[in-house]
């Protein structure tokens, strides 16, 4: 008979982004080394942070970690271990995301494998994340450290089922640019409102509190109109929420991204926020030099 017992842990799943779309794009021998490629990295990870790997299932690990913080922080360097990966077979090909979820809590061991509340509050926070997010709860970011609760913010309240009562969602974020962007926030809020500004030609747009929202796409409709034949009639809108400034792309042929010069988005029915400055390309890939580029900066 199995031995069962009980204890206090936090479980993190993490998924990878789109992996079906990798399976479309590279191939299935491809694609399938790849994710076996990323959960390996993950498993290094977990051990690194005094972690055990409970199970992988397809795209998807399952490990549990002794403390909230050692969750955090191992989530935070799976991010990251993705960042310069390279993808075999298909030179400059970028790796793929991933989705996090984290929950402290009770567990019931039972040989290899742990069960109870703590595990599906887990599933379900992994569920909310969006690509490059590490999503967790108010009863979790009361466990971390006051350096890792300084870098969680509440995003959402939600209901759960089994579970009585709305619960606390939060975002912890990892990125030092996402970090600095927050801070900066939070300082003289009371007095300093950001704004976007959206620069398309000799086209400015402007989005804040008191336009929320621009869209972009090829009809006449569109606040910023690309003349394209790549761009959907109604490709993407860009949202004010809060303080954040939102790009949902609702396009055939995505939306492309890249942040500071660097961070570099894809999305296709997805959504994602925009931080600092960086260029916008409608159903194609970014070239700054391109007369189709969007070029956008946040400013306070």
């Amino acid at each position: 008979m199995a031995t069962r017992e009980t204890d206090t842990l936090a479980i993190l799943f993490a998924d990878i982004a789109k992996s079906t779309n990798l399976y479309e794009t590279l191939g299935d021998k491809i694609a399938q080394n790849l994710i076996g490629t990323c959960l390996s990295l993950f498993s290094d990870v977990t051990a690194r942070y005094h972690g055990t790997v409970i199970k992988t299932i397809g795209d998807e690990i399952m490990c549990t970690f002794p403390s909230a913080d050692e969750a955090v922080e191992a989530g935070m360097e799976m991010h990251l271990a993705l960042e310069d990966m390279p993808v075999a077979d298909r030179p400059g090909y970028p790796p793929p995301n991933i989705y996090v979820g984290i929950q402290w809590g009770p567990v019931v061991r039972e040989e290899n494998d742990v069960f109870g509340d703590a595990v599906n509050v887990a599933a379900r926070m992994v569920a909310f994340a969006k690509q490059r997010q590490i999503i967790t709860t108010e009863q979790t970011v009361n466990e971390l450290s006051q350096e890792h609760q300084a870098s969680a913010r509440c995003i959402d309240k939600t209901t759960i089922k089994g579970k009585s009562g709305e619960i606390s969602i939060y975002e912890v974020i990892w990125e030092r640019q996402d970090v600095t962007v927050m801070v900066e926030d939070s300082l003289d809020a009371m007095t300093l409102k950001a704004h976007m500004e959206i620069q398309f030609h000799d086209h400015l747009v402007k989005v804040d509190e008191n336009s929320p929202s621009v869209s972009l796409g090829r009809q006449s409709h569109n606040e910023v109109v690309v003349n394209d034949n790549r761009v959907s009639r109604s490709h993407a809108r860009i949202e004010y929420r809060r303080g954040k400034f939102v790009l949902i792309d609702q396009s055939t042929n995505g939306t492309y991204v890249v942040i500071q010069g660097k961070k570099k988005l894809n999305l296709k029915r997805d959504e994602a926020q925009l931080l600092g400055n960086g260029i916008i390309s409608l159903g194609r890939e970014v070239d700054p030099d391109s007369p189709t580029a969007i070029h956008y900066a946040i400013k306070l």
